[in-house]
């Protein structure tokens, strides 16, 4: 895709995941890439993996729940390019629990992760993306259209992220830049579409279903390939859609729930673990 040469991109939660991925791909389409993440040392590795593989990679260290450190990324990127062209956010962080269980707390910390530090983001860039007529990637979730059971305050903290895509659409219209919202099902962990989940929310989900700490709270569907996910978003800016839902067929249950709540509410049970 020759259309990402040159162009200067920032991607949260760039040091793991999906976001450690798409900088890659973005790096193998000649794209400058800064790479955000809280841990400086993993930010580094992963600046000078793709430095070797020919990439020019800013890495910044960066929490991005704080302000002081998105005005921080925001004005080493400037300094050094000027402005940019595509705002990917990666950064976030799932859970498993009740509604009830889950403590006010943890729903606040969740909150600034998975929703405000895209709101803070989108904040500090927006001015150089309209001059750019470049692009904010969102990266929600199945979880930012439908609620399955047992994610904590997960789903809770993933649904504005459609309002907010919305919202932004509405008030820049043509004359900002591209808004897209991203709504994946449960992505394969190093790229292993194969692989058993592991025991990543075992103490979380204890006394709940079994299936209720698997990828996605259980639901029904094949992980999907970080790197083919990294190029279907790559290419939807391209074409500047405004969702990309992966898999498509969960629109049919997002209709569904909008139409007919009870009958949403069925088929999310009959998905996953409840």
């Amino acid at each position: 895709m020759a259309y990402w040469q040159g162009k200067r991109a920032v991607v949260t939660g760039g040091s793991a995941g999906l976001g450690r991925v798409l900088a890659g791909v973005l790096v193998e389409h000649g794209a400058r890439v800064a790479i955000v993440g809280r841990r400086p040392a993993l930010v580094e590795q992963v600046a000078q993996e793709l430095r070797a593989r020919g990439g020019n990679v800013l890495p910044v260290a960066a929490d991005v729940t704080s302000q002081s450190d998105v005005d921080r990324l925001t004005a080493k990127v400037h300094s050094a390019w000027g402005g940019i062209d595509l705002l990917c956010h990666c950064a976030g962080r799932s859970m498993r629990g009740t509604v009830l269980g889950t403590s006010i707390d943890e729903f606040r910390e969740l909150w600034e992760i998975n929703t405000l530090s895209a709101v803070r983001c989108t904040q500090a860039f927006a001015a150089a993306l309209t001059e750019s007529r470049g692009h904010i990637v969102l990266v929600g979730s199945l979880a930012s259209k439908v609620a399955a059971g047992y994610l904590g305050a997960y789903s809770a903290s993933k649904f504005p992220l459609a309002a907010l895509a919305q919202q932004l659409r509405m008030e820049l219209a043509d004359r900002g830049p591209h808004v897209l919202l991203v709504c994946p099902g449960p992505i394969a962990r190093d790229g292993d579409v194969h692989a058993e989940p592991g025991e990543r929310y075992a103490t979380q989900a204890d006394g709940m279903p079994t299936t209720a700490g698997r990828p996605g709270g259980g639901v029904k569907l094949k992980a999907i390939d970080p790197r083919w996910l990294s190029e279907q978003i790559l290419r939807a800016c391209q074409d500047r859609r405004r969702e990309l839902v992966v898999p498509r067929t969960a629109r049919l249950l997002f209709a569904i729930s909008q139409l007919s709540p009870r009958l949403g509410d069925w088929l999310l049970r009959r998905m996953t673990s409840g």
